[in-house]
């Protein structure tokens, strides 16, 4: 089984629902794109992608569910 993508957005909203999910006993990994180390003149943020396992997604999913009506 792979890895299946489960959030993409605001870096800040991505720690809170990874956060969640690794209190459920949920593995995450977590891809953040941003260049800002390397190119310091780019201020663009771009999105923060969570990650897990495709079959820990029955598990996760009242988590995630949960976490986006609460925002």
């Amino acid at each position: 089984m792979g890895l299946i993508k489960i959030f993409s957005g605001e870096k800040i909203l991505a720690i809170g629902l990874k956060d969640k999910l690794e209190e459920a006993n949920i593995n995450v990994v977590v891809r953040d794109n941003n260049q800002a180390n390397v190119l310091p003149s780019i201020q663009t943020e771009k999105a923060v992608e969570l990650f897990i396992q495709e079959v820990d997604f029955g598990k996760a999913n009242p988590v995630i569910e949960e976490f986006r009506l609460s925002i």
